[in-house]
């Protein structure tokens, strides 16, 4: 018979393992709640994306003039409650994402990805979208997945870096309905690096976000499904065509957004920083022109008109391209919450659908295909994340390699115009400036 002294040390490693096991399973538990919680912050911020579009839309119905009224006037407000009420709920939210993942310190970590941060950014974001702002919900869904996880990773701190980013490749997973580009885009864009310990967090919360998002709007496709092909041929010089113009303007435009938050030299630069909600007035007032000029199209998220021209609903006017790109401009500027990703892919869209006619034999749907990609990598020098989400919005498989083409060609013309990623730059410029602030 064994003695005490011998089943003493058993029973106390018993109790042990079965006390680890209890937390390994309850930290599983509140991983897969926090991936639930995501994909139910992503259907919310879609329905709501949706309704704010719709009340634009009835503002005007009663005169299209009242933009420019309504719109400088909105932006000003989404601004002040931005800074003064929610900060650090400007802009898409992405490169709050990567500070926080990069910073050392604790405090701004939770102060850039809080719960009110998050309920911030869908307040605000929504609001910007009733005022017609040219922005998206996707990013925003990002800094909001990353805050709900973040949440959860207070109860694991050794964790929480990898569930920042978790949450964060969730909600872009949730937001399209597009689980392998939200692991991508985890892995290329959030995390730069690929963290293996962290592969597994990551598929689990994009299931667990994609699995709720699904079983409260169903299965679906972002723009619709497309069995558009390329043969091989002379219509394939579209590909290089819409590639180099794709990341001419993409490049072009992160140059801009990331010289106007560095802050432009000289008296502009210090009147912007003076005036912020002044100057957040005036890009409302261009986004209103271009939506004048337009006659309404580039207002909103643009996914209408994308979704319009990818099936050859309409022939897509010219100048729609340049004005969307305007008025994103406007909007990314200005300060006011909104992401940029959706707006991408209707530039993208209206580029691609100008060369309509210009090459006999291409299905208008791989134009417009091919310039989503192009412009999209052009302004996130992302090009695996940019075909790999496209593809998987439009089920379009047959145009897999024109668009690994036409990524990677815009991918090089836009590094050669802005050098910096556009996402990275900003979150450089956000983890600066906490630094200054604490050293001041």
């Amino acid at each position: 018979m064994p003695s005490r002294s011998r089943i003493r040390p058993t029973i106390t490693r018993l109790r042990s393992g079965a006390v680890d096991a209890f937390a390994v399973w309850r930290r599983r538990l509140l991983f897969l709640l926090g991936g639930i919680g995501v994909g139910l912050a992503a259907v919310l911020m879609a329905k709501l994306a949706d309704a704010a579009q719709e009340g634009f839309r009835m503002i005007l119905s009663l005169s299209p003039w009242m933009a420019l009224a309504v719109t400088p006037v909105g932006f000003g407000l989404c601004t002040y409650l931005a800074r003064t009420v929610f900060p650090n709920s400007q802009g898409s939210g992405i490169p709050q994402v990567i500070a926080a993942r990069h910073t050392a310190t604790a405090s701004l970590r939770r102060a850039l990805v809080s719960l009110r941060t998050a309920a911030g950014k869908i307040v605000v974001m929504a609001l910007g979208l009733l005022f017609g702002a040219s922005t998206g919900r996707e990013g925003p869904t990002v800094q909001v997945g990353a805050a709900i996880m973040a949440a959860v990773g207070h109860l694991t701190p050794n964790r929480q870096p990898g569930l920042i980013l978790a949450g964060g490749a969730a909600g872009v997973a949730a937001a399209f309905n597009t689980p392998i580009a939200g692991i991508v885009f985890g892995i290329e864009e959030l995390g730069r690096a690929y963290e293996a310990r962290t592969g597994g967090l990551i598929v689990a919360a994009i299931v667990a976000a994609g699995l709720t998002a699904l079983a409260i709007t169903g299965n679906y496709t972002y723009f619709g499904t497309t069995d558009a092909a390329l043969p091989f041929g002379p219509g394939w010089i579209a590909v290089p065509v819409i590639g180099v113009l794709g990341g001419l303007t993409g490049g072009v435009f992160a140059r801009v957004v990331i010289l106007f938050a560095r802050g432009l030299p000289g008296r502009p630069g210090a009147v912007i920083a003076r005036r912020p909600i002044v100057f957040a007035v005036a890009c409302g007032l261009g986004v209103a022109l271009c939506g004048l000029a337009s006659g309404g199209a580039v207002y909103g998220t643009g996914y209408e008109e994308a979704r319009t021209l990818l099936h050859g609903a309409g022939g897509g006017a010219l100048d729609f391209a340049p004005l969307k790109f305007l008025a994103t401009l406007f909007s990314a500027i200005s300060g006011i919450p909104g992401g940029l990703f959706a707006p991408s892919l209707s530039v993208g869209a209206g580029l691609g659908a100008v060369f309509q006619g210009a090459f006999p034999g291409v299905p208008v749907a791989a134009l417009v295909l091919v310039g989503m990609v192009a412009y999209l990598t052009g302004v996130l020098q992302a090009p695996i994340t940019a075909f790999v989400i496209v593809t998987e919005m439009t089920q379009g498989h047959a145009l897999m390699i024109p668009l690994m083409i036409a990524a990677l060609i815009s991918d090089a013309v836009s590094k050669s115009i802005c050098p910096e990623g556009l996402y990275h730059a900003l979150a450089a410029g956000l983890l600066a400036r906490a630094e200054n602030r604490q050293a001041g």
